[in-house]
Parts: structure tokens; C-alpha cells; sequence
């Protein structure tokens, strides 16, 4: 059974979020949470497969509450789902923790691919928030040649920035999974990053070029 934890404090845009969520298989449960105290409640009673968290809610801002969650949580990836989509909003939500980021304005669709994209472990960003993101990267040296990454690290890595779960990553370069976690490890420890969202926030700093 998957679990997700829904916090949003507006009741209609709350219930309306776990109709569709309920829709991405058979047996989801999604528990409701209206501030960040009673998700940080639910949080410590069990196992949870997936946080969704609006960025304004009525006792923490989501920022802080992703960083929360990136310390005592570290193993529950986050969606953010929120009204504020500018560039730099996207930009701080990733760098902050956040596995996806899905305006409000979205579809039904686009929130279901959102959840299966970072449930299958991947980062998931609107192809339109992707552009508008990307236009303000900086140019420069590569990641590769800035953080010393070998030919294959640097390989998985840019299938990382396409949002590429590992298994996707170990099929298309005919590697092992565990062969993917170690250089996605590695990968982590160079950028001195804890977590995939980080690492692609680096990456568009640099433009992506590799």
C-alpha cells in the first residue's frame, strides 16, 4: 500500500489533492494534515511513502518544513504543490529538499505523473517551469570538469538531471542498480550533496553542461 500525507490547510484544495492522488493505484491512502504540526504528528506514527506540502500553511512556511523533513525524514521524499511557481520559488523548494514541484494551476495528470516520477525515486519539474528555471542558468566550466566526476559518473548524472529513476539509469547504461546507487553515492559526496533534488539544483546552476 502506498501512503501519502497530504499538507495543505485549505480544506477544498486539501480533499480535492487526495481524490486524485487516490487515482495513481489500487489501495492509496492519503491522510490529510492542515499545518505543518499535525504532518509532523502524523509523521512520527508510521511509515510513509510520499509527503505532498503547500509552501503556506497557518503555523510554518513549507520551507521550513522541508528542511524539517530533510533532517528527521530524510527517506520520505517530498512534492511540493503550490500557487507560487516563479522561477526562484521552484529553484528554493528543490534546493531546500523537494523531490518535484507542481503548480496549482496543473491537471490532475501532471500531479499523477509528479507522484509516480518521485515515487519511482526521480525529480520531477514542469517541462514550462524547466525553461523558465533553465533561462536563468549561469555558464562556465562543466560539472564534470568543476567537481571531478569520471566519464561515468558524469553519464548517470546527466541522465539524473532527465529525471531518470536508478533503474531507468541502469537499463539505458546496462548497468547493475547497486552499480548506479554507488556512483549516485559518489556523485552526492563531490557535489556535497545528501540528496538527488540538491544535486540537480547544482547541476542547473552550472547549466547542465557536462
Amino acid at each position: 500500500m502506498t501512503r501519502i500525507l497530504i499538507v495543505e490547510d485549505h480544506t477544498l484544495v486539501r480533499e480535492a489533492v487526495a481524490q486524485t492522488l487516490r487515482h495513481l493505484e489500487p489501495g492509496v491512502e492519503c491522510v490529510e494534515a492542515r499545518c505543518a504540526d499535525e504532518a509532523l504528528a502524523e509523521l512520527e506514527k508510521g511509515e510513509w511513502d510520499l509527503a505532498v506540502i503547500d509552501l503556506v500553511l497557518p503555523d510554518m512556511n513549507g520551507f521550513s518544513l522541508l528542511a524539517v523533513l530533510a533532517k528527521r525524514f530524510p527517506d520520505i521524499p517530498a512534492l511540493v504543490v503550490s500557487g507560487q511557481d516563479e522561477p526562484n520559488t521552484v529553484q528554493r523548494a528543490m534546493k531546500g529538499g523537494a523531490s518535484g514541484f507542481v503548480p496549482k494551476s496543473s491537471s490532475g495528470d501532471e500531479m499523477l505523473k509528479a507522484a509516480r516520477t518521485v515515487l519511482d525515486g526521480g525529480v520531477y519539474v514542469p517541462a514550462a517551469l524547466q525553461g523558465e528555471v533553465g533561462s536563468r542558468r549561469k555558464a562556465g566550466v562543466s560539472v564534470q570538469e568543476r567537481f571531478g566526476l569520471t566519464a561515468a559518473q558524469s553519464r548517470v548524472m546527466e541522465l539524473l538531471g532527465q529525471g531518470k529513476t536508478n533503474r531507468e539509469i541502469a537499463d539505458l547504461l546496462g548497468l547493475s542498480e547497486g552499480t548506479i546507487k554507488v556512483h549516485m553515492s559518489a556523485i552526492f559526496r563531490a557535489l556535497n550533496v545528501s540528496n538527488r533534488a540538491q544535486a540537480l539544483v547544482v547541476m542547473a546552476r552550472h547549466g547542465n553542461r557536462f
